[in-house]
């Protein structure tokens, strides 16, 4: 007959069991973190877009030098 604890686990069985729950949840969020991370690489958008661009349309002569560093400044320097 067991007295206290259920299934006989016994307090360090307990806490195996907790650290491993634990456990697994960091692994999920981190395949998580992960996944979402590659994604976001993989999808065009943010700065690194825009400063292709830009530059793309400088290469062909729609704007100038000038025109260009300034938009390069605004868009690594947004709240300047």
């Amino acid at each position: 007959m067991m007295y206290g604890w259920h299934n006989g686990m016994g307090a360090g069985g307990w806490v195996f069991m907790v650290m491993n729950a634990l456990a697994l949840w960091a692994l999920l969020a981190g395949v998580i973190w992960l996944a979402v991370r590659a994604f976001r690489l993989h999808t065009p958008g943010g700065a690194d877009h825009a400063e292709r661009i830009l530059a793309e349309r400088f290469a062909k002569g729609e704007i100038t030098e000038e025109e260009y560093r300034d938009r390069l400044s605004v868009l690594r320097n947004p709240k300047n």
